[in-house]
């Protein structure tokens, strides 16, 4: 009887996603982070005078702040070379046809222009450092709704920028944040007047090509009392074998009564650091909503924050990652309870494969006059073989006794007796344990738009492919 040996593929084709331009570009910086680089990012922006000093007083934090002492080594980071400013060869365009043919192929491969088409408001596309396309619907712009990129909002709208600006992650926050107000570029910015409701969502999509290159864009989202919106947000980058950086940073504003859903597909390659940050400041009766998907990316690190400032606020995280062979996932979620009758629910869940690491890190922090607060934290994991590893590390921190907290976590493989009882029905080993994760993925999936979920579906499959079988 012939034996038939079991293939592994090393790492997995990541079709569209891998699909490398020229290294095509207008200006670029050098690599490394000095003053004088940051000075010249702000002045081929042509920024007013406040903004340069405020990444000159960021880079001065930078400096002095060190690298956390906990979570995934990140010693391979090299910021000498590292190149913190790309502008693709092209401008701002307000029409698909305008932009040029080789950057365009890349979005219609990922189907930007189509999701637009059929089922959203308002679209951006970032390539590199620059937005290079911008659209929104008319209707919306009688309404009052703002959608463009930071640069332009810098300039047309600097009077709300300079107010938010920041003000929700500061420099001081920690390094990665400080050096994103040194080197930020690119972006969405949001603003939905009081009472408007955006009932189709807008999206922005950043596309890393440039190798060892970083990313920083940052979006400012402020939803206006009694408004509502639903935002997008897809990341991906080929794969080089040179480290490239991501430390973008988003600001979300959500006050009285208002309600925002910010959902996320991060499909960054394996040679990428994600070192995102983002964070919500919730009022009175608001509500925040956080979908996330983390795949890809050597190391993240990355834990949305909602703050809960206004009596009645809440939120929701729900989260899905992804960590195969050689990566390191460190997700989570913070929410800050600084209000009474508040509320959150963290729904994490993560997959770990081939000698993967996933991580659940959290906190819950309830504050001294946050009384008749309510938390729920439930944590899943699921590990597919005994290489990988899943740990998870929540932090529960409560300033008083009149609250009600619950924490779930859960560790475990595939149960042999299911694979063996899909098998018995006729269904293969390698799509028996498919049909398992993706049961296991399925809360946060139907979350998601619909070009989304099959997004998130493709993608574990793809990262199932060649270590199963």
């Amino acid at each position: 009887m012939e034996i038939k040996k079991k293939t592994y593929v090393e790492d997995v084709e990541r079709g569209i996603y891998d699909v490398k331009n020229e290294d095509r570009f207008e200006f670029k910086t050098e690599k490394g982070l000095t003053r004088e680089i940051v000075e010249t990012i702000s002045k081929e922006k042509n920024e007013p005078e406040w903004m340069k000093n405020f990444r000159l007083k960021s880079l001065d934090v930078y400096n002095k702040i060190k690298l956390p002492t906990w979570g995934p080594s990140l010693d391979e980071l090299d910021m000498d070379n590292i190149v913190t400013y790309v502008r693709p060869k092209t401008k701002l365009n307000e029409t698909w046809e305008d932009v040029p043919e080789d950057i365009k192929k890349t979005f219609d491969l990922l189907g930007i222009p189509e999701a637009e088409k059929k089922s959203l408001a308002g679209v951006g596309a970032q390539y590199d450092s620059e937005v290079v396309y911008h659209s929104i619907r008319e209707d919306l712009v009688k309404q009052g709704v703002v959608y463009t990129d930071m640069e332009t909002a810098v300039r047309d709208y600097e009077d709300i920028v300079k107010e938010y600006f920041m003000k929700c992650v500061t420099p001081n926050d920690h390094k990665f944040a400080a050096l994103h107000g040194a080197v930020w570029s690119g972006g969405s910015f949001v603003y939905v007047p009081k009472g408007i409701h955006v009932d189709i969502p807008l999206q922005s999509y950043f596309r890393l090509n440039s190798p060892g290159a970083g990313q920083f864009e940052h979006t400012l989202i402020i939803v206006e009392e009694g408004a509502s919106l639903h935002f997008i947000e897809g990341c991906s980058a080929p794969k080089y074998n040179v480290t490239n950086l991501h430390a973008g940073c988003v600001e979300l504003f959500v006050k009285e009564d208002a309600t925002l859903r910010y959902s996320t597909i991060e499909n960054w390659s394996k040679n990428m650091l994600n070192l995102n940050t983002k964070r919500a400041f919730v009022e009175k009766n608001g509500r925040i909503e956080w979908i996330s998907g983390s795949f890809g990316s050597r190391i993240s690190m990355l834990y949305p924050m909602s703050v809960l400032k206004g009596e009645g606020a809440r939120a929701e995280f729900t989260g899905v990652s992804f960590a195969g062979k050689g990566q390191n996932l460190d997700t989570g979620a913070k929410v800050i309870h600084a209000a009474p009758n508040t509320s959150s629910t963290i729904n994490s869940k993560s997959i770990s494969k081939n000698g993967g690491e996933a991580t659940y890190r959290g906190v819950v922090k309830v504050n001294a006059n946050a009384y008749n607060s309510k938390s729920v934290v439930s944590c899943e994991s699921l590990m597919l073989d005994n290489l990988s590893k899943s740990d998870t590390i929540p932090v529960i921190d409560l300033m008083n006794d009149e609250v009600e907290i619950s924490h779930e976590a859960k560790i475990g493989k595939i149960s042999d007796d299911a694979i063996f009882y899909l098998m018995s029905r006729g269904i293969t080993e390698e799509e028996a344990k498919s049909m398992i994760v993706r049961g296991f993925v399925e809360p946060i999936s139907k979350e998601l738009p619909l070009e989304y979920a099959v997004e998130m579906n493709n993608l574990i499959k793809l990262e199932l492919e060649g270590s199963i079988g």
